[in-house]
Order: C-alpha cells, then sequence, then structure tokens
C-alpha cells in the first residue's frame, strides 16, 4: 500500500515540476493560441459562405467589424484554460488580465456597435431623389455612434485604469479631496461637455442633417460630416468650413433642405420703360418649358419696380434643388439677353439727358 502511493506522489511532483518548466509554459500556451487561431478561422469561413450567400450585405458587415475582436477573445480564452493547469501562465494571465480583458470587451462592444450602425445605414439610400428621410436617419445614426463610442471608450479607459492599484489609490485620494479639484476640472471641461450636450440636442432636434444644403457665414454649402463637438461644411468651391456644434443652436442660419429641396429662384432684367412685356412673357414661357432643369412647378414674369429710366422685371422659375436652380437661373439669364440683343436691342435701358433746347439725349444705362 505504501509503495503505490508514493509512486503517485512522485508522479504528482513530477508533474507539478514539468508544469514550472518555462518551455512547457510556453510551449502549452503556444499550442492552445495555435489552436484558438485554427478554430476561428475556421468558423469564420464557413460564416463567410454563409455570408455571401444572402443577398443583404449587413452579413458581411457584421462579419468584418467582428473578425479581428473576437480573434483576440479567442485567444485571451486560450489562455484562461491553460492557466487553470499551468502556474507560470497563471501568473503571467493574472497580471495582464485587468487590462486585457476590459479592453477586449471594449473593442467588441465597439465592433458590433459600428457593424449595426453600417448595416443600418445601408438601408438609408440617399442616392434617390427625395432623400430627406434618409438623410435624417443617417443623421440619427451617425450622432448615435459618435457618443455611444465617446461613451464606450470611456468606460472602458476607466476600467483599465481603475484596475492598476497605483492609478486606482491615486484616483481615490483625488475623490477624497475632490472639492476645488472638481470645480477647476468642471470648469475645464465645460466647453467639450456643452459641444456634447449640443451634439445630443441636434440628433434630438434636426436643425440640419447629412447632405443639407445650408448658408452659414455667408458661404453657401452641404452639410458634409456632423461630429459631437464640431460641424463640416462643404463649401461650393470644395473648401471646408469647420463650425462648432453649438453655432447651429444658438444662431440663425439658413437651411434650404429642412423640409424639401425644391427652391424657387429669380433672374432680374432692366429694359427700357417704353419695351413691350408681352412678347419677353411669351419667350421666358418658351425657354422655361424647353429647359430639362425646370420641375414644372412655377414660371412667371412681372414688372416689379419702375424707374426714371428703366423697369425691372423679373423672371421667376422653380427646379428640384439648389444646384440644379442655380443652372436654370443662368441657362435662361444667358438666352434672355441674346435673344434681347438680337431680337429688341432697344429694349435695355438707357439713360436719358435733356439738352437746352429741349431735345433727349439717351445712352445705354450705366
Amino acid at each position: 500500500m505504501i509503495e503505490p502511493l508514493a509512486e503517485t506522489v512522485d508522479k504528482v511532483e513530477q508533474k507539478a515540476a514539468l508544469l514550472q518548466d518555462p518551455a512547457m509554459a510556453i510551449g502549452a500556451a503556444a499550442l492552445a493560441i495555435f489552436i484558438a487561431l485554427l478554430i476561428h478561422a475556421v468558423v469564420f469561413r464557413i460564416l463567410r459562405k454563409i455570408a455571401k450567400r444572402s443577398e443583404n450585405e449587413s452579413d458581411d458587415i457584421v462579419l468584418r467589424r467582428i473578425a479581428a475582436p473576437t480573434r483576440i477573445a479567442l485567444v485571451a480564452l486560450s489562455l484562461v484554460l491553460v492557466a487553470r493547469e499551468v502556474p507560470m501562465v497563471e501568473s503571467f494571465w493574472q497580471r495582464i488580465a485587468s487590462v486585457v480583458m476590459p479592453a477586449i470587451l471594449g473593442w467588441i462592444a465597439l465592433a458590433i456597435l459600428h457593424a449595426l450602425i453600417e448595416a443600418m445605414k445601408l438601408r438609408a439610400d440617399v442616392s434617390v431623389e427625395d432623400n430627406l428621410q434618409a438623410r435624417r436617419k443617417r443623421t440619427k445614426l451617425t450622432m448615435f455612434n459618435r457618443i455611444a463610442t465617446f461613451i464606450i471608450i470611456f468606460v472602458t479607459v476607466g476600467l483599465i485604469l481603475l484596475s492598476i492599484p497605483s492609478v486606482r489609490d491615486i484616483g481615490v485620494t483625488l475623490v477624497a479631496s475632490a472639492g476645488l479639484a472638481g470645480l477647476a476640472v468642471g470648469a475645464a471641461a465645460q466647453p467639450a461637455l456643452k459641444s456634447l450636450i449640443a451634439g445630443v440636442q441636434m440628433a434630438l432636434t434636426e436643425p440640419i442633417n447629412i447632405d443639407d444644403v445650408v448658408i452659414v457665414e455667408g458661404e453657401w454649402g452641404w452639410i458634409e460630416d456632423i461630429r459631437t463637438t464640431y460641424v463640416v461644411v462643404k463649401i461650393w468651391d470644395q473648401r471646408r468650413l469647420v463650425v462648432p456644434t453649438t453655432y447651429f443652436l444658438e444662431k440663425p442660419f439658413q437651411n434650404w433642405t429642412k423640409k424639401t429641396a425644391e427652391l424657387l429662384g429669380t433672374v432680374f432684367l432692366y429694359l427700357d420703360p417704353a419695351t413691350r412685356v408681352a412678347p419677353i412673357r411669351a419667350e421666358f414661357e418658351r425657354l422655361i418649358k424647353a429647359n430639362a432643369r425646370w420641375d414644372g412647378r412655377v414660371q412667371v414674369l412681372q414688372v416689379t419696380e419702375t424707374q426714371r429710366d428703366a423697369k425691372e422685371v423679373r423672371l421667376l422659375m422653380s427646379a428640384k434643388d439648389s444646384p440644379t436652380l442655380f443652372d436654370l437661373r443662368c441657362d435662361i439669364r444667358e438666352a434672355m439677353l441674346e435673344w434681347l440683343a438680337e431680337n429688341y436691342p432697344e429694349a435695355f435701358a438707357k439713360t436719358r439727358l435733356m439738352t437746352s433746347d429741349g431735345m433727349a439725349l439717351s445712352g445705354p444705362e450705366t
């Protein structure tokens, strides 16, 4: 009875000594990592084949986003399993687990969040002509993505710092004496917090959306990107105007596509008071109906002002959006001026002067 028991004790001691061997610990960890990577590769290869059979692109997006974090998570799980049997690996894992695990969980949370946001954006197609609802949805998703990303990163970094004993002790000391320090930090962080809160307000109230046409600080452009603290406006000449988020909540600005992209535009002609309006109206109607940029809603010609030497003729027209309207106004302005120069050159306004003997002199309007 004593000899078998002694042999068992010897085997246990030999096994314990073997597990304490550094080469054995490294080999076991390397084998576990290899098996984890192999399992991950096989599983994701199968999942990608299944996703390819689906017509929905959301599957591909989710798989692409979560591939890297799940790979690292499987590696971490394999080390946890090895650490249960190998004391050296357990000692190493305990030193890094408090930092690695929150980082991995935060990474996975960000990957899932971005995958879901990107998949939901696919349902909001902004390439269609009437894309107001799609732009509103994309704007909300973008703002939610920014805010949620900030929260996840903030919590993850906080958990990592709290897991470090020296940092945790400093944090407890600061909390214990947080009076003036808290006021100072609050005052310093006020602009950032104000911008963050403004970003949340914009997501709820929607004063602007992605791709809205706006006039800000006298500049005409499109809303290109909305961040939690600032908004990027793409100016028509390809400059970028970076505006604080709070600007769109505190100051007036023009939004040309708040409800619809349709707009009205004008062209002014300054003609001689004696010019007959009927032929000009007929030509305007002919030109506007022949122009593909006109949306068929509004076409009006009116004399809106009279002066001593000229009368103001306003040509009112409509188009589906502001770029189309700009081009339409240029087309009509050019065509009307050429038609007048060819058919009624005397119709252009002139400045009249009277000589001492009562004779009228006239010249081009300056």
